[in-house]
């Protein structure tokens, strides 16, 4: 009895053993970024990283929500009077973070592969490989067409997690991911400009063929999406919607930077949508959508030293700075192109302040600022904000402490 015990006790080590060994970049990573770019340099990388790992335990147990029954999981929704449970983004965002908190949450792979079967029950019909952009409460899609920034993130999570655990297990995360980036390719990506598609919904005949949702455009996701399949049209969708970013800067909002959130017209002359385009009377402003812009732009220089990144990015921490007068407490939810405040936001958004400290790491110059916005972003208690705040603070959290990293990396 005592020899089987021992034989039982040394199997479950040596399956605890090898677990910890599937986990490949377990948190915190700590990650070299670009030459010149910097990190809060008033708090060691130890409180940073138990700040990081504190705010991510509050969002998984508030957000990640078990479907009964199903063996699977979503990121709630959670807005008030909402007939929604989850929507395609969500999920992306949900299991970009986990991926990367492996190693610090023992149960990062169980919980990915759950957001992962949800998303396999809820395909677009467009292209099955991309997910229906939105769930009922009763779990049924509410639509049965894509989101892209859904889709990328979602693709960009499970080529982390080939990196993180491999794809010898369960699921072939590679492989997963390299099919629906061609879907991506296929269906979200314009094949004559190369901007990126609202959604599988939008044909070539489509009124909406020539507009773009500017958070939509990932660079660093692009970057790796290519590097995973070996298509050189990513390339062209990296090259020009840096461009249609340029040009919207120059001709648009020359002072503050900014982007807006949907553009039309990207064929021949692109401009901010005109009010109620789609979501709002702000869709031609730097919006909820747009507000993502910073982190993602910026997260290229970070881990590629892209300069068009840079480029982009300076103009708006230049403006930013200048107009909350370096205070993170004046950065309102929402600006004209012109820099000026919306009306009536007289309110925190954390996916607006979130984005701004990524945007601030890659120059020296913005260390005090940097600084400043981290301690603000981190003070703000997870039940006063809503999924979407809470998701976007807890992944710029991690960009800001170090610890997101590309599929690229070795």
């Amino acid at each position: 009895m005592i020899r089987s015990g021992i034989v039982l006790f040394g199997l479950v080590l040596l399956a605890n053993i090898s677990f910890s060994q599937m986990v490949n970049r377990p948190f915190p990573q700590h990650v070299a970024y670009q030459k010149g770019s910097i990190l809060p340099n008033h708090i060691s990388r130890k409180k940073m990283d138990a700040q990081v790992l504190a705010f991510y335990r509050q969002w998984k147990n508030q957000y990640i929500h078990a479907s009964p029954g199903m063996d699977q999981a979503y990121v709630f929704f959670q807005e008030a009077g909402a007939t929604m449970q989850s929507v395609s983004e969500g999920q992306g965002y949900g299991m970009l973070i986990t991926a990367l908190m492996a190693g610090a949450d023992p149960d990062a792979q169980g919980t990915f592969d759950s957001l992962y079967r949800y998303v396999l029950a809820h395909p677009s019909k467009p292209d099955s490989l991309l997910m229906a952009w939105s769930q009922l409460l009763d779990n049924r899609n509410k639509d049965q067409t894509s989101a892209t920034d859904g889709d990328m993130d979602i693709a960009y999570s499970l080529l982390l997690a080939n990196a993180q655990w491999g794809s010898a297990g369960k699921y072939n995360y590679l492989e997963a991911a390299r099919n629906m980036i061609n879907s991506i390719m296929q269906y979200e990506i314009n094949q004559q400009t190369f901007s990126v598609l609202l959604s599988d919904a939008v044909e070539f005949d489509s009124e909406d063929y020539f507009d773009t949702r500017s958070s939509d455009f990932m660079p660093l996701h692009f970057k790796s999406f290519q590097d995973a399949t070996g298509d050189a049209k990513w390339k062209k969708a990296v090259d020009n919607n840096y461009a249609l970013f340029s040009r919207m800067q120059d001709h648009f909002s020359p002072d503050a930077g900014l982007i807006p959130d949907f553009i039309t017209h990207v064929n021949d002359s692109p401009r901010p949508a005109k009010p109620k385009y789609l979501e709002s009377r702000y869709d031609g402003f730097y919006n909820y959508n747009a507000c993502r812009v910073p982190w993602r732009i910026a997260t290229d220089y970070l881990l590629t030293g892209d300069k068009r990144s840079y480029e982009i990015v300076g103009r708006i921490n230049k403006w930013i700075r200048k107009t909350s007068s370096d205070n993170p407490d004046n950065i309102s939810a929402g600006y004209s192109l012109a820099g000026d405040d919306i009306r009536s936001r007289n309110y925190e958004a954390l996916s607006f302040i979130g984005p701004f400290a990524v945007s601030a790491m890659v120059d020296p110059a913005n260390q005090r600022w940097l600084n400043a916005i981290w301690d603000y972003l981190v003070q703000f208690k997870l039940q006063d904000f809503d999924y979407y705040d809470n998701s976007l603070k807890m992944i710029c959290m991690l960009v800001v402490s170090g610890n997101y990293w590309s599929t690229g990396m070795k």
